[in-house]
């Protein structure tokens, strides 16, 4: 398999094993990106095989363009809507889902993008266009409480309340625009030599907020079983604590929150059985190779 420089996707042969994929099935990677996976899918399907991919990122679209294979159908949407668009194509059951929610390589090297806590850009993170706002209309008019709320529960920051207050007092002078700017505020409030995790805190806390990205799994694992055949598998790469737990909670009860559905006999009711222990983490050598695939964990599950 020839990795895309575009992005080097994590733990690659293992999402691949996962899927179990048949030659003659249907499947979607939900996250095309740099395609990686989506092209790693098309090595294993056979002329009848079908792969469906989504992703609203236009720079990822270019990506797409270079893949001339009938099998792929581009979807340019939020995979939030994957049940609707896989209808208008007129698929009602795939056979694998596979889903990687982190945030591609190019995204982050992009600093027009606004993402990297490494480069000076707008306070923009929007995954795609259709995003109806950006990092600096909330920075500059969420309240004081409401960015508390996302600082704490998005990032983790213990001082979510004071860095809440920062920012506001901040905007009062000028409105923020820039990566720089908001950095210029993290850097009075991070622990010291922990700068870096601070800012990559905060930096996601915008980040979900902006995409609602924690809405949108929840939405996508619902459709994404109701989606598969029996024995169907749903394969996904989490990069943070706060999509691992949505995601485990889910396989282990049918609910993002972990919200049990039993009859009377206590039997839970559930659409997905885990297919492994533990999830699955990188090897040393991969580690070593793309460090980003540090905090990456990998779940796979079945269609009961």
């Amino acid at each position: 398999m020839i990795e895309n420089p575009y992005h080097t996707s994590v733990l690659l042969h293992e999402c691949i094993d996962g899927l179990a994929i048949k030659p003659d099935g249907i499947y979607v990677d939900v996250t095309f990106g740099g395609g990686g996976h989506s092209r790693a899918i098309l090595e294993k399907l056979g002329p009848q095989g079908k792969l469906f991919a989504f992703d609203q990122d236009p720079d990822a679209w270019r990506q797409a363009e270079k893949i001339d294979d009938d099998r792929l159908e581009l979807i340019t949407a939020n995979f939030r809507h994957i049940q609707k668009y896989l209808r208008i194509h007129g698929i009602k059951q795939v056979d694998g889902i596979m889903a990687d929610f982190g945030v591609s390589s190019f995204q982050l090297d992009a600093a027009e993008r606004g993402f990297s806590t490494r480069f000076d850009g707008p306070l923009d993170m929007r995954m795609g266009p259709s995003a109806s706002t950006d990092a600096a209309e909330i920075l500059n008019s969420y309240s004081a409480e409401s960015l508390q709320k996302i600082f704490g529960m998005y990032g983790e920051i213990k001082n979510a309340r004071t860095l809440a207050q920062a920012v506001v007092q901040a905007r009062t002078q000028k409105a923020l625009k820039t990566t720089s700017e908001f950095k210029e505020i993290l850097a009075k409030l991070a622990p010291r030599s922990r700068e870096f995790k601070y800012f990559a805190q905060a930096f996601q806390a915008v980040r979900i907020e902006v995409n609602q990205e924690l809405a949108v799994i929840e939405e996508f694992l619902e459709q994404a079983a109701n989606l598969l055949a029996p024995e169907g598998r749903l394969v996904v790469l989490s990069f943070h604590s706060l999509e691992d737990r949505l995601v485990k909670n889910f396989i282990r009860t049918g609910d993002s929150h972990g919200k049990e559905d039993k009859d009377l006999f206590g039997v839970v009711h559930k659409p997905l059985e885990s297919v492994i222990r533990k999830p699955i983490t990188a090897t040393e050598e991969e580690l070593k190779r793309n460090p980003r695939s540090r905090s990456a964990k990998l779940r796979i599950a079945a269609k009961i």
